[in-house]
């Protein structure tokens, strides 16, 4: 499936993601979602983040949702080139 936007995981990541302070790693907000609840699915679409991206704001997260294909049901996560 490919993602315009982080569609219904939007809100979740979005939810999880408040009160984290930026600049943020990608282990930075993948901690805060994990601290914060946050389900599989929204986990591995962070995890689908390059391991050396930082983020400015939360609008920079919901940005590079954009960038990911992912299969939540079966764990396989493909990064756009």
């Amino acid at each position: 499936m490919t993602r315009e936007s982080c569609g219904p995981s939007a809100a979740n990541i979005t939810h999880h993601l408040q009160g984290a302070h930026f600049p943020a790693s990608k282990r930075d907000l993948i901690l805060r979602a994990r601290d914060k609840g946050a389900g599989q699915d929204a986990l591995e679409l962070l995890e689908s983040f390059p391991e050396d991206a930082e983020f400015e704001s939360l609008a920079d997260v919901t940005t590079a949702c954009g960038g990911s294909d992912q299969v939540p049901q079966t764990g396989i996560i493909d990064v756009k080139p």
